[in-house]
């Protein structure tokens, strides 16, 4: 957090030994202390939820980029699907035009038969 060596960890002490004086001097280190602690959490807790947040705002982008690409990926494939339907209704259309005449010619010679 903060870069301090230790000779200034000394020199405060020493100040704060002659400022506040040694039977007040435990007490007040140990509150230091406990602040200290409690403000080291306090941070540790807004980090956690700041990368929480970036998280989730990730895999909202990553949700919405899958939604879109299996959307495009259905108006692709339903595409495909009515191309090959319209040309198999084609090629069904073609085998019945085709059929018709062959079936008359059958049919004709079956008419002019005498009947016995």
């Amino acid at each position: 957090m903060f870069d301090i060596g230790f000779s200034e960890l000394l020199v405060i002490g020493i100040v704060a030994l002659i400022v506040i004086g040694p039977e007040k001097l435990p007490r007040v280190a140990r509150t230091v202390g406990v602040l200290a602690g409690r403000l080291q959490r306090y941070v540790s807790d807004v980090k956690a939820d700041i990368n929480r947040e970036i998280e989730l705002e990730e895999l909202r982008k990553m949700r919405d980029s899958m939604q879109q690409a299996a959307s495009e990926m259905q108006s692709s494939v339903q595409t495909e699907l009515n191309r090959t339907e319209a040309d198999l209704n084609k090629t069904v259309e073609e085998l019945v035009q085709a059929t018709e005449p062959e079936e008359k010619k059958q049919a004709e010679p079956e008419e002019k038969k005498p009947a016995p």
